[in-house]
């Protein structure tokens, strides 16, 4: 055999499934990794330009992936910034508020004769991005949420905002999740959920019941769960990792094999601002956590930008990637 039989080698199969910024900022550091990167994006936003498109075009809502297209891009240059520009004006003109992305992926979407999930593909190669891309779904979803007190929360924008506790995400009607999706996740070596809001950007991929099928039934992958650095009003008040953790295994995730968790240290001030909106850092209790079967992986992987806690896309992608690493 000649060194030109040798097949190239495999790299290994990485899906991550969430939405909003954590998302983001998790697949803007692993497109630097060798790495078969595939991001699946939940379509239950319904507010902002997001929101407005899905009412006057019924388009899936673009905002999450148009953020995560332009992490993914090979290089986040001036067309990356072109996509996130935003119009405002002083007159409340109709295209205030609107990303041009969203409009591209809008115009994209006409082109392709409604086919949402091509169009995100066609804009990922002008973006020439640094893996794929798929919506969890072709259509637009309406998430609910059922609260503590028993009231009916609809729609995600409105989640967060009700002053009680929540008990349970659904989607108010059935939602059939894209092919592609499913078989990723069905043949990844690695899924991973988070970082983002738990109840508004991870859990609205899990309830889709082929994802959550998918992931249960890859007995192969490891799962992993990267929690959130602060706790988020209305959301998750007064969570800790493992409450975290047991979300998602309330809503069908059968397992999580590691969860990443931040040990970087936040600064004083930066803290007190978030106490005063009602957040704190997440607390992990490693007993807890061991105790549902999951393997705590502490990593400094918070950083401060402008006064917002977010998670370090490098250190965040490293632990991702070690793990990634022993399924070759």
């Amino acid at each position: 055999m000649t060194l030109g039989d040798h097949a190239a080698p495999r790299h290994p199969r990485v899906v991550a499934l969430g939405g909003g910024t954590g998302l983001s900022a998790l697949l803007r550091g692993l497109k630097h990794f060798p790495l078969d990167l595939t991001a699946i994006v939940t379509v239950a936003d319904d507010g902002g330009s997001s929101g407005v498109l899905l009412r006057d075009f019924q388009l899936p809502p673009p905002g999450d992936i148009r953020n995560v297209l332009v992490a993914l891009a090979s290089e986040e240059t001036l067309l990356g910034s072109l996509f996130q520009y935003r119009f405002a004006t002083d007159d409340d003109h109709y295209l205030d508020g609107h990303s041009l992305g969203n409009l591209l992926i809008c115009a994209m979407h006409s082109l392709t004769d409604g086919d949402f999930v091509q169009a995100v593909a066609n804009i990922g190669r002008v973006l020439n991005i640094q893996g794929r891309v798929l919506p969890v779904a072709a259509r637009a979803a309406v998430l609910c949420a059922e609260l503590a007190d028993g009231r009916i929360a609809r729609g995600e924008s409105q989640l967060a905002r009700q002053g009680a506790p929540i008990r349970r995400v659904y989607h108010a009607a059935p939602v059939v999740a894209v092919p592609e999706a499913v078989n990723a996740v069905a043949e990844a070596d690695v899924i991973v959920l988070g970082p983002g809001s738990l109840y508004t950007s991870v859990l609205p991929n899990v309830v889709v019941p082929e994802i959550r099928d998918a992931i249960n039934a890859n007995r192969r992958a490891d799962i992993v769960y990267i929690c959130n650095v602060m706790t988020e009003a209305g959301e998750t008040d007064g969570y800790d990792a493992a409450e975290h953790v047991d979300a998602l295994y309330r809503h069908g995730v059968a397992r999580i094999d590691h969860v990443v968790v931040n040990d970087e240290p936040i600064p004083g001030d930066i803290l007190a601002r978030y106490l005063a909106e009602g957040a704190v850092p997440v607390a992990v209790d490693e007993a807890r956590l061991g105790a549902l079967g999951v393997q705590v992986i502490r990593s400094r992987n918070a950083s401060v930008h402008g006064g917002i806690v977010r998670h370090d896309p490098i250190k965040t992608a490293a632990s991702v990637f070690s793990i990634a690493l022993e399924r070759l």
